[in-house]
């Protein structure tokens, strides 16, 4: 079976994730040891005692990575795993490319804290907003955030399934813009419960900022096919790699592009690695041909391998 290995992203974590796995991988702890080593404080006790502590973005990142990268090291700890591709959904991308070989963990953690630290700081905390729209094509959403004309933005940042697209921008543009979507016919129109826009133009500066962070780390292209957010395709080259992770902060996230672009190269599978199921949950609503199974615990380990024997 043709097979890719997919990471989430940030509103995936929950206390207590990843309980299952410590209890019966050691791997899980020397993951989470690496990664408390390169922050400078206990990231595991983070993730298991305090929630608010972990949904503050600049600890949600590297907790995400970790949490990634940790389960991907289960399964590689017990099969010999040759994946068609790998891929993440915004911050699931980092860890896709620490999984490949393109970017060392230790510095990816590191890099990931400075991004959330960069883009919690670009938007203060109750200027932005993003809202899940459902019901509602990609090309209406697109349509109705451009005939907004208040003060702010809003613009369509992830595009995760059909019918499925976030948006993002200056809350009372959001707010306004959700009114504008049900009037449109949407489904529903729900704010998220995040601090921080991400994936819009309110992310510029940022991203100005970030690339200095990423040009200072080494890269290479990786053992694996990493597809990027920004394009749902492989980068030509290490400054290619670099120039879509600056690219991602401040562009829209093409998910349903990117499993696609999975279906389109003979993937039959694609393997979540990490906290949460929602890639997973997302996979059949983009091509009904395509399963996926989430690797959430021990069973979850079991079950992935045994299916993509």
């Amino acid at each position: 079976m043709k097979y890719a290995i997919v990471f989430p992203g940030q509103g995936s974590q929950s206390l207590g994730m990843l309980s299952d796995l410590n209890d019966n991988f050691s791997i899980v702890k020397d993951t989470f040891t690496e990664a408390s080593d390169a922050l400078g404080f206990d990231l595991w006790a983070l993730t298991q005692e305090d929630q608010e502590a972990l949904n503050q973005t600049q600890n949600t990142q590297p907790a995400m990575l970790a949490a990634g990268y940790a389960t991907y090291k289960v399964l590689t700890s017990q099969s010999d795993l040759s994946p068609v591709c790998m891929a993440g959904h915004s911050l699931g991308e980092y860890t896709a490319l620490v999984a490949s070989g393109a970017l060392g963990f230790s510095d990816a953690i590191k890099l990931v804290r400075t991004r959330a630290q960069l883009m919690q700081s670009a938007v203060p905390a109750g200027v932005g907003a993003m809202a899940a729209i459902l019901g509602l094509d990609d090309e209406v959403v697109v349509k109705v955030c451009g005939d907004y004309a208040g003060e702010g933005i809003v613009q369509a940042v992830n595009f995760n399934s059909n019918g499925q697209v976030v948006i993002a921008g200056n809350k009372a543009a959001v707010d306004a813009t959700c009114e504008a979507m049900k009037a449109a016919g949407a489904k529903r129109a729900v704010v998220l419960p995040v601090s921080v826009p991400s994936h819009c133009s309110l992310m510029d500066d940022a991203a100005g900022e970030f690339k200095h962070a990423v040009d200072a780390l080494d890269f290479n292209m990786g053992s694996v096919d990493v597809l990027h957010n920004v394009d749902a395709s492989k980068a030509a080259d290490i400054n290619e790699m670099k120039a879509k992770l600056v690219a991602q902060l401040h562009k829209p996230v093409l998910w349903t592009g990117t499993v696609r672009a999975m279906h389109a190269m003979g993937v039959e599978k694609l393997i979540e690695a990490g906290p949460g199921k929602v890639l997973a949950g997302l996979t059949r609503r983009i091509e009904k041909s395509l399963s996926a199974n989430a690797v959430l615990d021990s069973a979850g380990v079991a079950s992935a391998l045994e299916e993509i024997k």
